[in-house]
């Protein structure tokens, strides 16, 4: 079977907002992974400001990808793509338990693929929004992904103007607030649950409406070479586990992660300069097409770069 695939211009506020999303992710599953927590100040931070909330941003833009795919490819070529997102999954399986390509890959398929059937736009963000509240009613967690991809499918397609970043920002912040205060009289795991999405939301629209060039140059490489970056810091989540877990004061846990993202953001940069896709990138690309894909730059030049984006800008 031969697959034929299209570039796909990037978006600066996308690639931005992905980076940011990793950066969280590796800080919270850093945390996760440390035995006999003790609740002490860093922990109940953690619970309260940063677990959950970033994995939904992650999700959600996997859908707006998922659309930005398809407008140039086959679904026959993002099943390819898929299923070789799943083998590595698999992969990194080998090493750590907590990994979600596989879950991304066999959602990606299982829902994305048959809803990019449907009529764009209101259908799937309905269909999202119940595929969402099913999920939080019967324990959230990893089903969540499912409505969290229908509903970037919809945004995508529904373009929300910029002007609605600002009310929307401030209204998931207070939702925020109530439902965190709520769930620490209550402990209810569905308001947890939700107080994390309403968080993860107004993290999202945060950045969009603080995002300067400066910013976006730190997190844009970091967002472009996700893939790479985030089964990177698995590794190391696994290799410092031991110092982790020897720090009773878990601070060693945000040490841990500062200096890994640090360090991404800069190869990234240096990468990038070099070539159009990251190393996982890269690979995951050839195994799509099944061929070996040109990835050094020629010249300053890059049609791959990425562009400001029309809908959000």
């Amino acid at each position: 079977m031969v697959v034929h695939l299209v570039p796909v211009t990037r978006i600066r506020e996308l690639d931005a907002l992905r980076g940011f999303a990793v950066g969280g992710i590796m800080l919270v599953n850093t945390w996760q992974h440390v035995e006999n927590k003790t609740d002490n100040g860093l922990d109940l931070t953690m619970e309260a400001l940063f677990q959950s909330r970033f994995y939904p941003i992650f999700s959600l833009l996997f859908g707006i990808s998922f659309m930005l795919f398809l407008r140039g490819n086959s679904r026959w070529a993002l099943l390819s793509r898929l299923f070789w997102l799943f083998c590595l999954g698999l992969v990194q399986h080998r090493f750590y338990e907590g990994e979600v390509l596989t879950d991304y890959a066999f959602y990606g398929a299982a829902v994305l693929l048959p809803a990019s059937f449907m009529a764009p736009g209101w259908p799937q963000l309905l269909l999202g929004a119940a595929a969402i509240a099913w999920a939080l009613m019967v324990g959230g967690g990893p089903l969540l992904i499912p409505g969290l991809f229908l509903v970037g499918m919809a945004l995508w397609e529904l373009r929300p103007p910029r002007t609605l970043l600002l009310p929307g920002f401030a209204a998931a912040a207070v939702v925020t607030a109530l439902l965190t205060y709520s769930w620490s009289t209550t402990n209810e795991w569905i308001v947890y649950s939700t107080a994390a999405l309403a968080g993860a939301a107004a993290y999202a629209l945060g950045l969009l409406l603080l995002l300067r060039p400066w910013l976006s140059a730190v997190l844009e490489p970091l967002g472009r070479m996700a893939l790479t970056n985030y089964v990177s810091g698995t590794a190391v989540i696994v290799l410092t586990g031991p110092l982790a877990n020897a720090d009773p004061t878990r601070w060693s846990v945000v040490a841990v992660a500062a200096v890994t993202v640090g360090v991404q953001v800069l190869v990234s940069r240096w990468w990038l300069a070099r070539f159009q896709y990251g190393p996982l990138e890269w690979i995951w690309r050839c195994l799509t097409r099944f061929r070996v894909v040109p990835n050094r730059l020629e010249s300053g030049r890059d049609h791959n770069r990425p562009l400001p984006d029309p809908g959000v800008s």
